[in-house]
């Protein structure tokens, strides 16, 4: 039998109390674990599709499908990371019921597939932009989240940072052994050459999956005239 898909989106609908409409039958599907990238002007809808997915907002119509637990990584780690220390912060994102061993070895496990590994006591405030980023998908491992959901998490960092951020939700979404399904909202084009599917986000619909190079070119056309008009102005 199949495994069921990572995620399913049918007609999702929202609007906020000021009566403007977010998503508008808002479908789609993930078909398998990977890295999954969203691009789309401010105000598209890309933001609160994330929070509805995790649980953050309640939809207004349509259902949201997922054998998976959700975990939402923010572009600003500084607005979810809460606690003194990188192992106080993992502790509060681990499940109930464990023994003192076993979440030692949830947060030492959780650490190195970041990249942390050693830094189970460093102060959160002595880390640079890039650890505290990897801190906070740590936490999303450790909570037992195998659904994560970026909102533009390279948007604060400097290129090299940006970079290992990428390439660690790439690593994590392809492993050999249980892979992530990671949905990763971004602005920068040259990330999707990474994705192994990309969409646009319109007025609170969604396009279609196609690879990261054809969306790329796509784009490009499309901003093609507008960049010529500039120039002839």
């Amino acid at each position: 039998m199949a495994s069921p898909a990572p995620l399913t989106v049918e007609r999702l609908g929202f609007a906020w109390p000021n009566g403007r409409t977010a998503l508008n039958h808002c479908s789609f599907q993930i078909p398998k674990p990977g890295l999954w990238m969203l691009v789309g002007s401010n105000g598209s809808g890309k933001s609160t599709l994330l929070r509805l997915i995790a649980g953050l907002l309640i939809p207004r119509s349509g259902q949201i499908h997922t054998p998976l637990k959700a975990a939402l990584v923010f572009q600003n780690p500084d607005h979810q990371l809460l606690l003194p220390s990188c192992s106080s912060e993992l502790l509060l994102a681990l499940p109930e019921g464990l023994s003192s061993s076993e979440r030692s070895d949830r947060i030492h496990t959780a650490l190195e597939q970041v990249g942390l590994s050693g830094l189970a006591q460093r102060p959160i405030h002595t880390l640079s932009g890039g650890q505290k980023q990897r801190l906070a998908i740590a936490g999303a491992l450790a909570s037992e989240a195998s659904l994560l959901l970026l909102d533009e998490p390279t948007a604060l960092l400097d290129p090299s940072s940006q970079a290992d951020a990428l390439e660690l939700v790439h690593q994590l979404s392809h492993r050999a052994e249980q892979p992530l399904t990671a949905l990763w909202i971004t602005h920068r084009l040259e990330e999707l050459q990474r994705c192994d599917g990309a969409a646009v986000m319109e007025e609170g619909h969604m396009g279609p999956w196609q690879s990261g190079k054809a969306l790329i070119q796509q784009l490009a056309r499309q901003l093609a005239p507008l960049q010529s008009g500039r120039a002839e102005g």
